[in-house]
């Protein structure tokens, strides 16, 4: 009876390091479409009403994202490096040239997207940071 339980821990010790040694550390969930839900002094009705949001679903590249946005009006597109260690490196931001109404919210995103030095992932929310301390916050766009 002894060596059939020690036989028994034994397979299963086994199988508990085989899992684990080969089990892979997943990456926080950045490639998803998400909805800008708190950032500057805009409220969420007027962020939500304008259909504020970006777009990470794009294939990766040499370890960056093609990301697009969208504030309301025009087109927007950047390029985005998320590193594992909660720093990301946003550049080369762009958009189409639409004259529109309401240019608040877009310009003010434009400005301040490229000068996000961090991120955090908590949940079904996505945080950047710029080194000053003001944020965007998103949640992903698939979560009800």
């Amino acid at each position: 009876m002894r060596k059939i339980l020690l036989s028994v821990f034994a397979v299963l010790f086994l199988s508990l390091i085989f899992n684990c040694s080969t089990a892979q550390v997943k990456s926080p969930p950045i490639q998803r479409e998400w909805m800008l839900i708190s950032f500057g002094n805009f409220t969420k009705t007027e962020l939500v009403k304008e259909k504020a949001s970006i777009n990470l679903t794009a294939a990766q590249e040499n370890g960056k994202i093609r990301g697009s946005a969208f504030m309301g009006c025009n087109n927007m597109f950047f390029t985005s490096a998320f590193k594992n260690n909660g720093k990301v490196k946003i550049s080369g931001v762009g958009s189409t040239m639409k004259a529109c109404q309401n240019m608040e919210l877009e310009t003010e995103f434009s400005k301040k997207i490229q000068n996000m030095t961090r991120y955090s992932v908590e949940g079904h929310f996505l945080t950047l940071y710029d080194i000053h301390g003001n944020s965007m916050k998103f949640v992903a766009a698939d979560w009800d």
